[in-house]
Order: C-alpha cells, then sequence, then structure tokens
C-alpha cells in the first residue's frame, strides 16, 4: 500500500476521479489505495468510508487508518490516510494535488471528525 499512496503525491485532484489517469478525490484516493494496495473495495464517498471497518482514536492510530474532517459544514465531508509520525495524505481540492498534511496543524485539528481501521487480511 505505501507504493501506491505515495506514487499518488503530485496528482492532481479532479471530482469524481480515481485514477492516476483522471486525478483524484479525496475518496477516490482512498478507495484507489485499498483496492491496489490490498485487493479491498471501499464504498466510494467518504460517508461509506466512515461507516466501513472500525472506529479508533487519535492516539491509537496506525499507518493505513483512514482519517476525517468536517470541510463542508457536514460530518465526514474529507477523508485522507493516516502515514504515521502525525502525517496524512490525501486529495484536498480542485486546484490542488494529492499531498502530505500534518494532522496537528490548525486547521485540520480544528475539523477532526474521527478515524477508521480497516481490516487487513495476508
Amino acid at each position: 500500500m505505501l507504493f501506491q499512496v505515495l506514487s499518488s503525491i503530485g496528482v492532481d485532484y479532479k471530482y469524481g476521479g480515481s485514477s492516476y489517469s483522471t486525478g483524484f478525490d479525496c475518496s477516490g484516493l482512498v478507495a484507489h489505495v485499498y483496492r491496489a494496495g490490498y485487493g479491498i473495495t471501499l464504498p466510494r464517498n467518504t460517508l461509506g468510508q466512515s461507516q466501513a471497518g472500525r472506529p479508533v482514536s487519535r492516539e491509537e492510530l496506525q499507518p493505513g487508518d483512514l482519517v476525517f474532517y468536517n470541510t463542508l459544514n457536514h460530518p465526514f465531508s474529507h477523508v485522507g490516510i493516516y502515514l504515521g509520525d502525525g502525517r496524512f495524505i490525501h486529495a484536498p481540492k480542485t486546484g490542488s494535488a494529492v499531498r502530505i498534511e500534518n494532522l496537528k496543524n490548525a486547521y485540520w485539528a480544528k475539523r477532526w471528525n474521527g478515524a477508521r481501521r480497516i481490516a487487513i487480511r495476508m
């Protein structure tokens, strides 16, 4: 999974996008990484992804966990993938590209909605 997630850095944001060639929106990036990295099909939208797996606290975060934010004045409107060391990767918005952010950044900290862990079978 690490390869899929890191190789997406710099790919343009595209609403509804779910591939390197079309670009990614936030939930498209997450769905693509889990499908390509683990063969796991996740729901294609943030609300569906927010109901997958099991909830984990900020203190329990592990790389690969999904992190959720309220960015559009409704819960679970944005999702990223936790990388470790307080960082996550996401597809932010139109005009931007996939990038890494810090969970403690004031913008993200005040919009935190929770995290989910997806069971991975090896």
